[in-house]
């Protein structure tokens, strides 16, 4: 992971393997590859901001993957690369799309596309 990533993430990152914070870097260089994003730390979780909200939360750094939940407007049921999607309880405005990268080939173009459409804020 680089070096700037990691300390402004120490409480987030620490303890996690190469593999996972090689993962993080890849998904976090291919979404500034798309426009201006931000780094938002919390407690459990790093969100993902392009300026005028939050696109995309890393959720959780594994051995061997990352897993990120995309909150958008509508239900894109019809993909290869979400593991899960359901509405957000007790929202009926937000759906949270789940991806799981293991690898990071499996930034490809049908991923790219959600992480546009999310950028632009499914407009």
């Amino acid at each position: 992971m680089k070096a700037s990533r990691q300390k402004e993430f120490f409480f987030f990152t620490k303890g996690k393997t190469e593999t996972g914070l090689g993962l993080l870097d890849k998904f976090v260089e291919t979404f500034e590859s798309i426009g201006d994003i931000k780094l938002e730390a919390t407690k459990t979780m790093i969100g993902i901001s392009n300026g005028s909200k939050r696109i995309a939360w890393i959720t959780q750094i594994g051995k061997n993957f990352i897993h990120v939940v995309f909150p958008f407007k509508n239900e894109y049921k019809e993909n290869l690369c979400f593991q899960k999607v359901a509405r957000l309880p007790g929202d009926s405005k937000q759906v949270n799309h789940h991806f799981r990268m293991l690898f990071p080939e499996d930034l490809n173009k049908e991923v790219l596309k959600f992480m546009k459409l999310a950028f632009t804020e499914e407009k």
